[in-house]
């Protein structure tokens, strides 16, 4: 499903205010009433916080388990106070922070030959999942044209994210899948 910008606004929105709510009150806020019924469908989704146009915090859904509303509010809030790399956002960095919100399609699996892996990347348009036995690591669409990958870096830059080494993609037992993202930046 595509959104339109007015939908990525309000989702942005409704993201900041969970946060802002949760640090100041440790409350997670409900689904709006008067939600557009369209943000009800299960989609996946990610929350970027940016801070000097530097990576704040980012958390999200790679597949579409949850309502895309509901998703975006617990995504904010863990990008804010649970993202492992970094200290929880305080109430006071708020103003500086600037989000972006990836909605995500439902992942496919890449089932060709491994020598063909490279050919089936698009950059800039096709995110990536690496799963290997219980080791699994996701970069989004954005990741490679904002650090100038090729599709080889990207992918071993996905492994990399998973725990693995940065070849392990030639492996058998591999399973690689790409997906796209609509991106929304806070206005």
């Amino acid at each position: 499903m595509a959104l339109n910008e007015k939908d990525g606004q309000y989702l942005i929105n409704l993201a900041r205010e969970a946060i802002e709510i949760y640090l100041d009150k440790q409350i997670k806020i409900d689904v709006p009433s008067e939600c557009p019924k369209h943000l009800k469908e299960n989609l996946g989704v990610f929350v970027t916080l940016n801070k000097d146009q530097n990576l704040r915090g980012c958390i999200g859904y790679p597949e579409p388990v949850m309502p895309l509303i509901q998703a975006t509010i617990n995504a904010a809030i863990s990008a804010a106070v649970s993202d492992y790399r970094f200290p929880k956002l305080r109430s006071d960095e708020l103003e500086d922070i600037q989000i972006e919100l990836t909605v995500l399609t439902k992942p496919e699996l890449i089932d060709t030959p491994k020598e063909e892996y490279l050919d089936n990347i698009i950059i800039g348009e096709d995110g990536l999942i690496v799963e290997m036995g219980f080791s699994r690591g996701l970069l989004l669409p954005q990741v490679a044209t904002e650090n100038n990958m090729n599709a080889e870096e990207f992918l071993s830059h996905t492994c990399l994210k998973a725990g693995l080494s940065p070849n392990t993609w030639i492996e058998d037992d591999i399973k690689l899948y790409k997906f796209q993202g609509q991106i929304f930046h806070e206005k």
